[in-house]
């Protein structure tokens, strides 16, 4: 579960949720897979992340949005 992974912490990046144990915030590593940066070249160049990092940052996005409200505004 994302829950085990990610972290939030007001000491930490303004209280952005981040990898636990690291300082790379899940905006982030969205942002790279969007750009589209293959699984393994962030692996690379993060090496302190593994897969289930990623696959937790995605989770966490998706449960973020489940949750989200949108109201119509009156014209």
């Amino acid at each position: 579960m994302w829950q085990e992974r990610i972290a939030v912490d007001p000491a930490v990046l303004v209280g952005k949720p981040v990898i636990k144990g690291t300082r790379l915030a899940v905006e982030f590593l969205l942002d790279l897979m969007a750009e589209g940066w293959p699984v393994e070249q962030i692996l690379d160049n993060y090496p302190q992340l593994t897969a289930d990092d990623l696959r937790a940052a995605l989770h966490y996005a998706a449960d973020s949005l489940k949750r989200e409200r949108v109201y119509p505004l009156a014209v």
